[in-house]
């Protein structure tokens, strides 16, 4: 969905003065926090955003600023929107002191983490969240960053040129519930095979996926970025699809959730990050030298900075769509995975987006 689509009430502007961090003590599920910004900007009032140069507001004192504790899994490279609204200060312009916290626990214990308030909001993938959500938590999603970074990869020497040669195959995912799994699955009902009984799943540790198709345990892989993009670097894997293809192209991939609890007591700081993100994601569109540098510190392994760069152009960052367009989406998806099973067949696609969704900024 383009971001033409987007209410008035949403405009980004793409301006927002550095913020420099500061180690910060801070525990959640035994994972490692990392800094805050330090450089304050006058809180968000709600009015309408103006789109003039750079943001020079006088900084408020720190005790002005909202508090967040933010959960992401920091190793997500196309999660680069996070760390642009902390280093380039949106966060802080909209009144928030974000503390970031690296969580790489199972989804539903990230949710269950936001529903009882040991967090205030996180960010993941919908494909990934959208099966929990299902099961009932007191989370809601509130905004989405960008759309595209799942890719199903095969070995550019092998017979294996598109989804429909896949049958009779063994692909190489994550997780059982990951993302890539649930996300291709859908591809591959899509086109006519069964994604049960046409093709294996078989579960190996990321940084296993290749060896196992190298090894012949597997004939393809699915997965995200980075560790994808890296495959494919030297040329022994070639992408077969990806969720930047065809009608998937407009289609958002990561979502921010805030715990109910904060909508109910403060609406308006979830507004306040909702808009953050929505203009740091908007920001590495048009930038993504700047925002692959604030995310390089994170950047799991060796992803280079020149393939952060690489990622961020490629991922859609100008892609957030949020009010009904939002919850149009999240039913299709919902809709989607009840045609691969993974929903249950008496769940309403658009009652469970209702249920599941509240507009903050449009």
């Amino acid at each position: 969905m383009s971001n033409s689509k987007s209410s008035g009430s949403r405009r980004t502007f793409l301006a927002g003065a550095a913020a420099f961090g500061a180690a910060a003590p801070l525990a959640l599920a035994a994972q490692k926090v990392f800094a805050t910004p330090q450089i304050q900007r006058a809180p968000f009032d709600g009015a309408p955003i103006c789109t003039t140069g750079a943001a020079d507001a006088a900084a408020p004192a720190a005790g002005n600023l909202k508090k967040i504790t933010f959960a992401w899994n920091a190793g997500a490279s196309c999660l680069v929107g996070v760390t642009v609204a902390k280093e380039k200060g949106f966060f802080a312009k909209h009144g928030l002191d974000v503390t970031l916290v690296n969580y790489a626990g199972s989804t539903d214990q990230l949710l269950e983490t936001l529903a009882t308030g040991k967090a205030d909001a996180a960010a993941g993938m919908a494909l990934r969240w959208l099966k929990p959500m299902e099961q009932g938590f007191d989370v809601k999603i509130v905004a989405s960053t960008h759309g595209g970074c799942l890719r199903l990869l095969a070995p550019t020497a092998s017979d294996i040129k598109s989804l429909q040669d896949l049958k009779g195959k063994i692909i190489a995912v994550s997780d059982m519930n990951s993302p890539g799994k649930n996300f291709f699955a859908i591809r591959l009902k899509k086109v006519g095979l069964d994604p049960e009984k046409d093709v294996e799943w078989k579960q190996f540790p990321g940084p296993l996926l290749r060896v196992s198709v190298e090894k012949g345990e597997a004939h393809a892989l699915a997965d995200n970025d980075p560790i994808t993009f890296l495959f494919q670097k030297d040329g022994s894997f070639r992408e077969i699809s990806s969720n930047n293809d065809g009608d998937y192209a407009s289609r958002v991939c990561c979502i921010i959730g805030v715990r109910g609890s904060l909508l109910r007591e403060d609406k308006a700081a979830a507004t306040s990050l909702a808009l953050a993100l929505i203009e740091a994601a908007e920001f590495a569109a048009h930038h993504p030298e700047e925002a692959a540098a604030t995310y390089a510190p994170y950047a799991p392994g060796k992803v280079e900075l020149a393939d952060l760069v690489t990622l961020a152009k490629y991922h859609k960052h100008h892609n957030h769509p949020v009010g009904v367009d939002l919850k149009k989406q999240l039913a299709l998806y919902a809709e989607e995975l009840k045609l691969v099973s993974i929903f249950k067949p008496s769940t309403d696609p658009k009652k469970f987006a209702e249920r599941i969704y509240a507009d903050v900024v449009s």
